[in-house]
């Protein structure tokens, strides 16, 4: 029974989030986000009754069939959303709360290659664009907001918004991001600058 609650759970939370799901079948016979999601459920299973080669055998089919790689070790809260899926990489040590949204070609990855922790900790309801990567042992705080092809290396506060390579927080709080008008924080700072040099030009005037 709780599975069957976390498929219909699931599968609303796809409508929510995907203007273009038409109904509950297309999401659970074609999605490959969906798919990739409760197949992890049982390569995780798997992975900590310690049946660990099964396990990856079951991550390696789900890669093949929808383009998503999940480690087996990952752990995944409820009503996950990955759209479009391909190029979705998740860690062994990951940790993702509930009610997030991933988009297509996101990493979730470690920095370097030492043992123990080392992928990152997603709060519930965080928004990781197309393209961004999430890389080390941090945590990315409920209701942030990672922009499409940032890279991440150091943690994010709750209700912030992240742009940039290496990502800048550009925005704390606010509306859902819209990805056609996200700051650009190497803009802002060029902007600042000229404020600034501006405001020292006047003060030179001023004196001579």
């Amino acid at each position: 029974m709780r599975m069957l609650d976390s498929v219909r759970e699931s599968i609303e939370a796809y409508k929510k989030n995907d203007p273009a799901a038409r109904s509950s079948l297309e999401i659970l016979l074609l999605y490959s986000g969906f798919h990739a999601t409760q197949q992890h459920r049982l390569a995780h299973w798997l992975h900590t009754h310690d049946l660990k080669f099964a396990a990856r055998a079951v991550s390696q089919f789900t890669r093949f069939t929808t383009g998503v790689e999940i480690h087996p070790g990952a752990k995944i809260g409820k009503r996950l959303v990955i759209d479009h899926g391909s190029g979705v990489v998740i860690g062994e040590t990951v940790e993702i709360g509930d009610d997030c949204l991933i988009y297509q070609g996101a990493t979730l990855g470690g920095a370097g290659v030492t043992c123990g922790k080392r992928h990152p900790t997603i709060g519930n309801n965080v928004m990781i664009g197309s393209g961004a990567k999430v890389l080390g042992p941090f945590k990315v705080g409920d209701n942030a907001k990672i922009a499409a092809n940032s890279v991440v290396l150091r943690e994010v506060p709750p209700d912030c918004t992240v742009v940039g390579i290496p990502g800048h927080i550009v925005r704390v709080g606010g509306e859902k991001l819209d990805h056609t008008h996200t700051p650009d924080p190497i803009q802002l700072e060029i902007d600042a600058l000229k404020q600034r040099i501006t405001e020292l030009e006047n003060q030179m005037k001023e004196k001579a």
